[in-house]
């Protein structure tokens, strides 16, 4: 919520800057996010009376103005204004002045410039007639600021301006308001914290408050159908209104905290919302069939055009208002086309009304609108708010719009709910807060944003308010007790208890975890984490299962409407951020949990959705920085199928690799993995047309394990293999193979078949060209053989004989003769 610190110190006023009444709400729970100056000192100009304006000989769209600013002394400006007329008075800044004007004409962006006594057009002009605009005050560009024709001549601006409520400068606060402080946001319930933390008084405007009944309920009638969704609801009228441009000081406040200023009636429903946080809707009551208001909820599926002229379905249970003919309101959350305020507009019903934040919630979420009215309502407005809130708007509405209250209201209150009242124990608050604070203190604290607290032998009987929906049991006042003792206040103890842990054994799930993330982080990886939702057309383009996506109910945005069925498309989203800026040799790892839906026969802890951890690991870009002494290459497949097969092996789940039968879209080419005939997941290279789509270039591998299969498989137990006391012996051998055929199972064969003397076999030549058969491949291998004693010629031969044998029978292998 945006809170403007003029528009704040109406109600208190601490002698405090922006900066310290920031610090202050924040440290209290009202965290600020962001801090905003708006406009600049005026102190140099001055009020000025245009006393003739002649046409400019050299120019079409200028004017010169002969400007008195003060008794004794006219001078001439030129001014382009559309709207500059003799007889007006105007700021005038003088030759001299230093202001912060527009780049160029509505823009919100400034610089510096100096006035000087200059010719334009070879006319000269010693000053500016500014414009709202020009000034900060406003965005209104379209013309000079024409002030009251009372405005005294030479007076200083800034004295002006202050006799209206207008302030040239402001800094407004971005307040990050959690759900359950609906009664901050507003510009008086703010205020009412800060007069708490700082003991300035607390100042709500004074406002007469009409008696119930009289003239308006005998012209208007109020029927509440669903008092459940609707507890009350307050009507008063205004009649003689003169619809129009709002002033100055009403505009400024608005467009200060974001508002775009519409006309004065609109304009008061929507300060005073912000004012108090109660939300308020004006009719143009002549439009209003048969004078009539019932609120009831919809019982079928409802066509409704909105005040932005844009027609939607409304679903049944739609809370409506409408009039003896049809809906004009969509209750909480926006009005109707048919019955807004216009410039037409000689009579406004003021609607101030209380409704169920859960129904507000499920249309707003069911239309995905939200308004200013529904953000309150959802969150739970002063359920005893409605009839100052509407009575403020009529007397503004008297004040600025020159209108005429109709005397009387309609308050239309079913069920008026019975006081709330919760006892807080001192004792109790102390030992939870670790703080020996006095009663007294705690109902001082108390009192002082409104919760009436009276002494009783169990400690302190305090009445909750009817602003503070969120308080509701003892834990809640203890908690205002302290974040208004300030949480900095409450000392640290001098010993704290530590619960026993039983500490991770080894191989456990986190040890494994905790072992893998050491060796990706030494292996030159960098862990990341990312949102585990998506937006639901990429969560189902990179879903690899055969059952749907898991969608998020009532997303708070389309980027968020779905969980991710696996990682990679939040790791290629980072690797096209760190791409984009700059990086090349990209290595990253994540860990994190994924979700699908559950088949029929699956029981899991959430009915339908099932989930586990993963953990994906990616490069792309070159294997290395650039180095003097070594040629730089893109990394490959095979740079990431060694990164896993070392991880997999270190944690003692020796991985096999096998080309994927079948692949999505997505991929150019995958490997599974597995070990022991358990599948651990795939090793896959994303398609050119996916990695380009996320602006990379260059190859991107992924790799991606279930992370639970992982830890069933890996060895709990690390063995140990004693270095062999004989010498070891190496023997080459080379096989022509189908050229398609990989190379990963020959190796698995060549050590079956020689165990148990085989301890290594590895690739180290592979080759095709002249002298191999075309359709075929020469693969060499390295075989180690070892034993506890020393390996004869025969025991040599047989066991190379049994591996070339396999190699035949299990893949057509022949010998190489050369």
């Amino acid at each position: 919520m945006d809170c403007s610190i003029q528009w704040l110190r109406r109600y208190a006023a601490p002698q405090a800057d922006a900066d310290t009444i920031a610090d202050l709400l924040t440290m209290a729970g009202l965290e600020v996010d962001g801090i905003a100056r708006y406009g600049q000192p005026l102190d140099d100009l001055v009020i000025g009376h245009i006393e003739a304006v002649h046409t400019h000989p050299n120019a079409d769209r200028l004017v010169l103005c002969d400007v008195a600013t003060n008794p004794d002394a006219t001078v001439q400006i030129v001014c382009g204004a559309p709207n500059v007329a003799a007889g007006q008075r105007v700021p005038v800044a003088p030759a001299g002045t230093t202001l912060q004007l527009p780049t160029e004409k509505g823009s919100d962006e400034r610089q510096p410039i100096t006035l000087e006594a200059r010719e334009i057009r070879g006319e000269m002009s010693n000053g500016m007639i500014c414009s709202a605009h020009e000034l900060g005050l406003t965005s209104d560009a379209s013309g000079i600021m024409v002030l009251d024709d009372e405005a005294p001549v030479g007076m200083p601006f800034v004295e002006y301006l202050q006799a209206h409520n207008i302030t040239p400068t402001d800094t407004v606060l971005d307040i990050d308001l959690t759900p359950n402080r609906a009664d901050a946001a507003s510009h008086i319930g703010v205020a009412r914290d800060l007069s708490a933390l700082t003991g300035a008084p607390l100042h709500r405007p004074n406002v007469d408050l009409p008696d119930e009944g009289g003239p308006v309920a005998e012209r208007f009638s109020v029927s509440i159908a669903d008092a459940e969704a609707c507890p009350r609801y307050v009507a008063l009228c205004v009649e003689d209104v003169e619809v129009g441009p709002s002033p100055v000081w009403l505009q400024q406040r608005l467009e200060r905290i974001g508002l775009r200023p519409r006309n004065v009636i609109v304009d008061i429903t929507n300060f005073v919302l912000h004012e108090c946080g109660q939300p308020l809707h004006a009719f143009d009551a002549d439009t209003l069939h048969g004078n009539e208001i019932h609120v009831g909820t919809a019982t079928e599926d409802t066509p409704f055009t909105t005040l932005d002229d844009q027609e939607r379905t409304c679903p049944a249970g739609t809370l409506f208002i409408r009039d003896a003919e049809r809906p004009v309101a969509i209750a909480g959350v926006m009005g109707g086309a048919d019955t807004e305020v216009t410039e037409d507009t000689t009579t406004v019903l003021i609607e101030s009304a209380y409704f169920d934040p859960s129904h507000i919630r499920r249309t707003a979420k069911a239309l995905a609108l939200q308004t200013d009215s529904s953000y309150r309502f959802e969150r739970g407005v002063d359920r005893d708010g409605q009839v100052w809130a509407a009575a403020r708007a009529a007397d503004l509405m008297v004040k600025l719009a020159g209108g005429t209250r109709v005397n009387g209201m309609i308050d239309a209150h079913p069920h008026p709910p019975e006081p709330r009242t919760v006892t807080l124990r001192p004792e109790r608050a102390n030992a939870l807060l670790g703080t020996d604070l006095a009663r007294a203190d705690m109902q001082t604290h108390l009192e002082s944003i409104g919760i009436a607290a009276e002494p009783t032998g169990e400690g302190l009987r305090c009445t909750l308010p009817t602003w503070r929906p969120d308080l509701a049991i003892e834990e809640d006042l203890i908690e205002e007790v302290a974040r208004l003792h300030g949480y900095d206040r409450i000392p640290r103890p001098e010993r704290i208890q530590i619960p026993a842990r039983i500490a991770d054994l080894p191989g456990s799930e986190r040890t494994h975890r905790n072992e893998a993330r050491q060796l990706l982080r030494g292996a030159g990886f960098r862990e990341i984490y990312t949102n585990s939702m998506l937006p639901l057309e990429v969560a189902e383009q990179f879903n690899p299962h055969d059952t749907p996506v898991v969608e998020t109910q009532n997303p708070i945005s389309r980027e968020m409407a779905a969980l991710r069925p696996r990682l990679l498309p939040g790791a290629l989203r980072v690797l096209q951020h760190n791409h984009n800026h700059g990086q090349d040799a990209i290595r990253l790892f994540e860990f994190g949990r994924v979700m699908r839906r559950a088949t029929a026969d699956e029981a899991t802890q959430v009915p339908g959705t099932t989930e586990h951890e993963a953990l994906l690991i990616a490069a792309t870009g070159p294997d290395a920085p650039r180095h003097w002494d070594r040629a730089a290459r893109n990394t490959d497949v095979y740079d990431l199928k060694g990164t896993v097969a070392d991880l997999l092996s270190a944690l003692g789940a020796p991985a096999q690799f096998t080309p994927s039968t079948s692949t999505p879209r997505y991929v150019a080419y995958a490997l599974d993995i597995a070990a022991d005939d358990v599948a651990l997941g795939t090793l896959a290279c994303i398609h050119p047309d996916t990695a380009a789509h996320y602006d990379l270039d260059e190859a991107v591998l992924v790799a991606e394990l279930d992370w639970e299969a992982v830890s069933r498989v890996v060895d709990t137990q690390p063995g140990y293999q004693p270095v062999p006391r004989v010498p070891v012996v190496e023997r080459d051998l080379a096989v022509l193979v189908d050229a398609n055929a990989p190379v990963g199972p020959l190796l698995d064969t060549a050590k079956d078949a020689g165990a148990p003397l085989v301890q290594q076999a590895d690739l180290f030549d592979l080759y095709e060209g002249k002298g191999i058969p075309s359709g075929q491949k020469s693969v060499a291998l390295s075989v180690r053989l070892a034993a506890d004693h020393t390996l004869t010629d025969s025991e040599i031969d047989a066991c190379m004989d049994s591996i070339t044998s396999a190699l035949q029978h299990t893949h057509s292998a022949t010998l190489r003769q050369q």
